[in-house]
């Protein structure tokens, strides 16, 4: 199982980059996706998810309103479109396939820098 994040990058405030993650391995239809992010010096944190049973999608709520998880089943991919991009944001995202009765996979991470 392989789980393989992208589109990180260095970003302005205000701009916007749309991360992916490619699974391989897994029918990552059959998961719940989550996307976490760990800036330096602070613990990783829960970003986004959305659920494998009626796609149902959660935010942290720094990222209400600027972020946005979704699936490509057909791509076996998960995304995470993030505008208007803060300062704060700066970390290296991680994106995680978890379901109960089968184990958690995660990435390998991709990091996020907002500077201007």
């Amino acid at each position: 199982v392989q789980l393989v994040e992208s589109g990180g990058g260095l970003v302005q405030p205000g701009g916007s980059l749309r991360l992916s993650c490619a699974a391989s391995g897994i029918t990552f239809s059959a998961y719940t996706a989550s996307w976490y992010r760990q800036a330096p010096g602070k613990e990783r944190e829960s970003v986004a998810a959305i659920t494998y049973i009626g796609g149902t999608t959660t935010y942290t709520d720094s990222v209400k309103g600027r972020f946005t998880i979704s699936r490509d089943n057909a791509k076996n991919t998960v995304y995470l479109q993030m505008n208007n991009l803060k300062l704060e944001d700066t970390a290296v995202y991680y994106c995680k396939a978890f379901r109960a009765t089968i184990g958690t996979y995660w990435g390998q991470g991709t990091q996020v820098t907002v500077s201007s």
